[in-house]
């Protein structure tokens, strides 16, 4: 049972840091919903929106725009690693329905970004890279409102 020997050892690290893997996952996924905020707000910078609210030059605001999104994406795969081996694909009520039908479209909304990002130049359209950043936003507000908000108002609001 290799995989049980994993997620034993998984559970077994997570709880050195949280209470639970719940625990670890409704705070892990926390940050990777605030790095969203982030990305949208660089990302709109960048597209010269929000000059007012994002008063940093193209420059910093890249770099921070590339760099929360990387942070984002690495908080997100103990979220995603918890969720395939551990909870799996359940509809006992709307709300796990709901979280998970959006657990199983939110990498390839991330791999159709990154490939539209590395051949920006390929003729696709201004539009398409904005669409699937706001995707991406709006898939990991959907799994933070159906777990972690759920978690912290329900069960309980600490590590």
């Amino acid at each position: 049972m290799p995989l049980a020997d994993v997620s034993t050892t998984y559970a077994d690290i997570v709880e050195t840091v949280f209470s639970s893997t719940i625990a670890a996952k409704a705070w892990l996924a926390t940050g990777a919903i605030v790095l969203a905020v982030v990305q949208v707000l660089t990302a709109s910078r960048m597209w010269g929106k929000l000059r007012r609210v994002v008063p940093l030059s193209f420059g910093t605001t890249k770099r921070i725009h590339r760099w929360s999104g990387r942070i984002a994406l690495l908080l997100t795969l103990p979220v995603f690693f918890h969720c395939v081996t551990m909870l799996g694909f359940q509809t006992p009520d709307a709300r796990v329905a709901v979280h998970s039908i959006a657990g199983s479209f939110v990498y390839g909304v991330v791999a159709a970004k990154l490939l539209v990002i590395r051949r920006h130049s390929r003729n696709y359209p201004p539009w398409l890279l904005p669409l699937l950043g706001g995707s991406l936003a709006a898939v990991l507000a959907t799994l933070w409102l159906t777990s972690s908000l759920w978690y912290f108002t329900n069960v309980r609001f600490g590590f």
